[in-house]
C-alpha cells in the first residue's frame, strides 16, 4: 500500500507517524493494509499525513490510483461469468465462438490466472459445443481436464435459499457446477436440454 511505501522510503514507523501526525495509529494500520481506502479518508487526515512525510495531498492520491491500476483484474462473480459466456454463445453462434475461444487460448489464460472454476467452465461449455457440433475436442487442455476443485459450486440463489430455511438439503435437490471437468460438462448437458423444453413450452 502507498502510506507503506512512503513509511519505508522515510524509514519511519507507523507508531510515529501516528504521534507526529495525531492521526490514530488504528487509522494508520488500516491504511497501510488496505482494510481502509485512501479516497475514503478525509481530507484534514491525508493533508496531516502527507505533511509528516514531506509530501503532497495530491501525489499520494496520485500514486494511489496508479497503485489500484496495477492490481490484480478485477474478477465478477462466476454467475456472472456464466451468463456472459452464454450471451457470447448466443451471439456469436457456436462455431464462431469455438474458434475465437480456442485462438486466444482464453481457457488456459483464465488457468494461468488460477481463475480455475472459470477455466473448467469455458473448457466444459468448448468440449460440449464440439460434440453438438460433431468437432472433435481440443487435446491442448487435456491436463486441465483431470483437474478438480476444492468442492462443487452452488447457484448464490441456491445458497440462500440453504442459508434461510437452515437445511443443507436443499443442496443436494439442486444443480451445482461439480467439482471437476466432467461433472462441469455433464452439468452443461442437464441446462442445455432444460434450456430447449423451456423454449419448446
Amino acid at each position: 500500500m502507498i502510506i507503506d511505501k512512503l513509511l519505508e522510503d522515510a524509514r519511519m514507523s507507523r507508531y510515529k507517524l501516528s504521534k507526529e501526525s495525531g492521526v490514530p495509529q488504528a487509522t494508520i494500520s488500516d491504511l497501510c493494509s488496505g482494510k481502509t481506502s485512501i479516497t475514503k479518508c478525509s481530507a484534514g487526515t491525508l493533508y496531516k499525513i502527507a505533511k509528516v512525510l514531506h509530501v503532497t495531498v495530491d501525489s499520494i492520491l496520485e500514486a494511489d490510483e496508479c497503485e489500484n491500476a496495477q492490481d490484480e483484474e478485477y474478477r465478477s462473480s462466476f454467475e456472472t461469468f456464466k451468463s456472459n459466456i452464454c450471451h457470447y454463445v448466443k451471439d456469436m453462434g457456436d462455431m464462431e465462438f469455438i474458434i475465437h475461444v480456442l485462438e486466444t487460448d482464453q481457457i488456459r489464460e483464465l488457468y494461468k490466472k488460477k481463475w480455475y472454476l472459470e477455466s473448467l467452465y469455458l473448457l466444459g461449455m468448448i468440449d460440449y459445443l464440439s460434440k453438438e457440433n460433431g468437432l472433435p475436442v481440443c487435446t491442448n487442455y487435456n491436463d486441465i481436464r483431470k483437474q478438480k476443485l476444492a468442492q462443487p459450486v452452488y447457484p448464490s440463489s441456491v445458497l440462500v435459499q440453504a442459508a434461510v430455511m437452515q437445511n443443507e438439503d436443499i443442496k443436494s435437490d439442486n444443480d451445482s457446477w461439480g467439482a471437476d471437468h466432467g461433472a462441469i460438462h455433464a452439468a452443461l448437458q442437464g441446462f442445455q436440454r432444460r434450456s430447449k423444453k423451456k423454449g419448446n413450452s
